[in-house]
């Protein structure tokens, strides 16, 4: 199977790479229209910010290649947020706009620190291949300042102070805003069971 990870210049590539490796599967760090075209799944890392990201796929054109992708696409943090098709980071940003009635927000909180880093719970109330084996009330690791607001597309919430998306999905396309190649062994069986989908 050919796994490719869409390279944007963000800093958590080869994690990503040595977690799918340690499942047994072979990824490729790339942004090559053609091998994303090709591969059997894609994942959209992120780590930095929505306009340095949507200003390297709009350099290489990748956008309408991405939106129109038939294969599953897993979305990791802020791979998931500029699945919406705005951010308010960095003053507003346009993002790829696949969920297109969603805007990426500010997490504000008045009692907790931010950002939000460390480990917490998703809870999920349906069965889903994504959370095959995996514990309703399990915990993963998040980093991140923004957030998808709850929507239709939402498979499971996290609480912290305020309730947002931590998994959501349309279509083929999942997003997870923690880091599942950071969160342990339930991360590596959400990532397997992507790689499975």
């Amino acid at each position: 199977m050919t796994i490719a990870i869409l390279n944007t210049g963000c800093a958590n590539l080869t994690s990503i790479k040595i977690a799918i490796k340690r499942l047994g599967y072979k990824s490729q760090i790339t942004s090559n229209p053609d091998l994303l075209i090709k591969a059997k799944k894609l994942i959209i890392p992120g780590v930095g910010t929505a306009s340095a990201v949507m200003n390297i796929l709009n350099e290489k054109n990748l956008i309408n290649i991405i939106k129109n992708i038939k294969q599953p696409v897993l979305g990791i943090c802020l791979g998931m947020q500029i699945f919406c098709h705005f951010s308010e980071e960095c003053n507003g940003t346009n993002t790829i706009g696949i969920l297109n009635d969603c805007s990426t927000i500010l997490l504000k909180s008045s009692k907790l620190s931010l950002p939000h880093v460390g480990w917490n719970y998703i809870t999920f109330d349906k069965i889903h291949p994504l959370f095959k084996n995996i514990e309703r009330d399990s915990r993963f690791y998040f980093v991140h300042s923004y957030i998808v607001p709850v929507n239709k597309y939402t498979l499971a919430t996290t609480n912290y102070e305020i309730c947002f998306s931590s998994v959501i999905q349309k279509n083929n396309f999942f997003g997870v805003q923690f880091h599942p190649e950071k969160s342990g062994d339930v991360g590596a069986q959400l990532l397997k069971n992507f790689l499975e989908i």
